[in-house]
């Protein structure tokens, strides 16, 4: 006769999912070296708030700065104006969508909430600015989430985590081709999962076994279809896949269809 499952004590588990988490972390490469500190800062806002939705605090936090970076990146050709953006206007939407940027106004731009990070109306000035992303860029419309007036959300250290995460570049030319968000994207889901108790498989599909379902599919050309699209994990890797083989990426194409709402709408 079977013998009955004990149940696993809470700390064991989490104690197993991290060491799982961090072979995980390890072999997908998303060791970034100011991972532990920033989950660290981050974690401290959590409270009693649950994971599947403080994840999206988090992350929110984090697509506002990469779109900032890659804004801010732009806005300064522009300012130059050499070449091709001579005589361009740095405040025209038109230049950044002719160049496939997201649109930041002003009360949306990082250093603008850099610099209202030690006031206690930082929870406030954080919704503005996602409320302004969204209404300057119909398609991110009812995706940032814009709940960080919140009175259970600690203002002093949730402006610790923006000047944290100002340090960091995202949305750079040099750190997209690193992929950094990416990585911290990836860094962070693993851990929203030991948070849980829970394995990283049930939050998202560890990378290396997307890389292994791409190395089988070879996607050189045709469709790639995914109907359970979370981060859209399975188009980055098909995109690495074909780059490494030396194919081409206008012979490929993706779609998808999500199983979950998205914490954020990744370009």
């Amino acid at each position: 006769m079977a013998k009955r499952s004990e149940r696993v004590p809470r700390s064991a588990a989490k104690t197993h999912v991290t060491s799982e988490a961090a072979t995980e972390t390890k072999q997908s490469g998303a060791t970034l070296g100011f991972e532990a500190k920033l989950w660290l800062t981050a974690d401290k806002l959590r409270h009693n708030m649950d994971a599947a939705e403080y994840k999206h605090v988090v992350l929110g936090l984090v697509f506002l700065k990469y779109i900032s970076d890659t804004f801010d990146e732009h806005h300064a050709k522009l300012v130059v104006g050499k070449g091709d953006y001579a005589g361009a206007n740095p405040e025209d939407k038109d230049e950044y969508k002719a160049e496939n940027v997201f649109w930041v106004p002003k009360e949306g731009r990082w250093s603008h909430l850099q610099a209202s990070s030690k006031q206690p109306t930082i929870g406030k000035v954080v919704d503005d600015a996602m409320v302004a992303i969204e209404r300057d860029n119909p398609r991110l419309k009812g995706v940032l989430p814009k709940e960080y007036a919140r009175p259970g959300l600690d203002k002093h250290r949730l402006g610790e985590l923006i000047d944290l995460i100002g340090t960091i570049g995202l949305g750079d030319r040099e750190n997209r081709a690193k992929d950094i968000l990416g990585r911290v994207y990836e860094y962070f889901l693993t851990q929203f999962a030991s948070a849980e108790g829970k394995n990283g498989g049930q939050f998202y599909t560890p990378s290396c076994v997307v890389r292994c379902l791409v190395a089988m599919l070879a996607p050189y050309k045709g469709r790639i279809y995914d109907p359970c699209c979370g981060s859209g994990g399975m188009f980055v890797q098909s995109e690495k896949f074909v780059e490494a083989h030396g194919g081409k990426l206008a012979t490929s194409a993706s779609t998808a269809r999500r199983a979950t709402p998205p914490p954020a709408a990744w370009p």
